[in-house]
């Protein structure tokens, strides 16, 4: 050997510029140290921690551990930090656990966790893991509720060697809840949308919307406020939970569901700030005092003086009230209404980019039901006025079938829409010879081929109505923008009166 320099320090110069690492008949001809002290001095520094050993094929290839001095890692991770002797006593734990779990350094240091009964890592999910480890990396995740807490945890349990040679554990706790919380917004988000897209038009969307922001936000008292443009009104159509809906009912001695304010006053009054800065904003959150300041209003002005101030004392007393948050329900530039989350002054909305994005896809569903109960009621409403005009008259789709007969096509006909679902029903039944039902065909395809929207195309043909008589009768077909087509009917026939009643 080189003079009397320690053998383990001529190993680890070798080995520092070194990183792929040495076999040990290397390292014994680089240092000249025979290969037994090589190969005895190699394992002493490997079970101090000191350096590494990889298999590749027979050979055992060693090179320098890279480690992070366990001080530093316990100082800085924002991890929380447990370290377990051989004996799965407690040897170093670092300020973030303690702070997380509201216990003292010394009063786990040297225990067991068994013995001190540690939030986290005293819950069966963890001791299972710990228990579990061996000589290899173990991880898994714990979800801890207490009345403090209500996280996730992904655990992780690391073999460690320590500086004297023995070995011990390092867990590792990182906070996932705020991943996992990104996770289940993202599964309640996409259930709701399938939820909005199905639901029938006859179930009430104001309550589900009510219903689903208590799912985010459990414990809140939630009202749905929808507006009524034709009628003119601004009412509450949904409250939730049942608790909130029960202790209102109580209180106002009558549900609060149909509760009404005249649309007129929500821009004018002592609320006329309120309305006006949640639509400049779309969302406002007021702190529910008295005495108003920036950013605050009292319970009696945002229930729109509709509830007697003794009343809403009252009902803030006993639900706990200190602050309310509006979203406005809206798309494109047309408003629906609001959704107001009521909760306590230390409370606050955790996920409120969920409650955001629920409250803008049931805005998107509350317009395109409106789109279809608009479409809905304008073709009620052309029914009646096409059913009480004295001319006969059908609407035939695209492809052919009867959308529509009114009265007096019935009248002058006899035949109904059950009588005649599609085109080739009628031609069956208006024109039983073989050989005129083909003419009619053909003249009614080459019509349609030449013209154009909008554009009448008057034929006159035989037809035998439902009761066997023949009536002489004028075809005005026009095409519709959509395809389909707008026939009116006028009986010529000989005594014929052209209206039918």
């Amino acid at each position: 050997m080189k003079g009397e320099e320690d053998p383990a320090s001529m190993i680890l110069q070798a080995l520092r510029f070194r990183p792929r690492g040495l076999t040990i008949t290397d390292i014994a001809r680089q240092t000249r140290i025979k290969r037994n002290t090589a190969a005895k001095y190699l394992e002493m520094l490997r079970i101090s921690g000191k350096v590494e050993c990889r298999e590749i094929g027979t050979a055992k290839v060693f090179s320098l551990a890279q480690r992070i001095p366990l001080s530093s890692f316990l100082r800085f991770t924002r991890d929380l930090i447990v370290v377990l002797d051989s004996h799965g006593r407690i040897s170093q734990v670092n300020d973030r656990f303690l702070e997380e779990c509201g216990v003292s350094k010394g009063d786990v240091t040297g225990r067991t966790i068994s013995e001190v009964s540690l939030p986290i890592l005293s819950t069966p999910g963890a001791l299972d893991l710990i228990s579990g480890s061996g000589e290899e990396q173990i991880s898994g995740e714990i979800h801890y509720v207490d009345q403090d807490h209500d996280a996730d945890y992904r655990m992780e349990v690391i073999p460690t060697v320590f500086d004297d040679g023995s070995n011990g554990s390092t867990i590792v706790l990182h906070d996932i809840s705020h991943e996992k919380q990104n996770y289940r917004n993202m599964e309640f988000l996409a259930r709701t949308a399938m939820e909005l897209v199905d639901m029938p038009m006859e179930s009430s969307i104001y309550q589900y919307i009510a219903d689903r922001v208590t799912e985010l936000i459990p414990g809140a008292g939630v009202t749905v406020n929808a507006i009524d443009v034709e009628e003119g009104r601004y009412s509450i159509r949904a409250v939730a939970d049942r608790n909130f809906h029960d202790t209102l009912h109580r209180i106002l001695g009558h549900d609060p569901v149909g509760l009404e304010l005249p649309m007129m006053d929500i821009f004018s009054g002592s609320h006329k700030h309120v309305a006006l800065q949640v639509v400049k904003t779309g969302s406002a959150e007021f702190l529910l005092e008295d005495e108003k300041g920036p950013g605050s209003m009292s319970f009696y002005d945002i229930c729109f003086q509709r509830i007697p101030e003794e009343l809403c004392d009252e009902i803030m007393r006993e639900q706990n009230i200190g602050k309310a948050n509006i979203f406005l329900l809206y798309w494109k530039d047309e408003f629906f209404g609001a959704v107001a989350i009521f909760l306590g002054h230390d409370e606050h909305i955790e996920n409120i980019h969920a409650v955001e994005s629920f409250i803008r896809q049931s805005s998107i569903a509350i317009s395109q039901r409106m789109t279809a109960a608009r479409l809905r009621r304008s073709e009620e409403w052309f029914r009646e006025v096409v059913n009480i005009s004295p001319h006969p008259i059908s609407l035939i789709d695209r492809s052919g079938h009867y959308l529509f007969v009114n009265q007096a096509f019935t009248g002058m006909f006899g035949y109904t829409l059950e009588d005649i679902p599609a085109g080739k029903d009628w031609f069956r039944l208006a024109y039983p010879d073989d050989e005129y039902r083909q003419v009619v065909i053909d003249t009614w395809k080459t019509d349609l081929a030449n013209s154009k929207v909008w554009d009448f195309r008057p034929r006159r043909f035989r037809v035998s109505c439902k009761n066997g008589e023949e009536r002489e009768v004028l075809f005005t077909p026009v095409t519709l923008s959509n395809g389909a087509q707008f026939v009116t009917y006028v009986d010529v026939s000989k005594g014929g009166h052209g209206i039918h009643h």
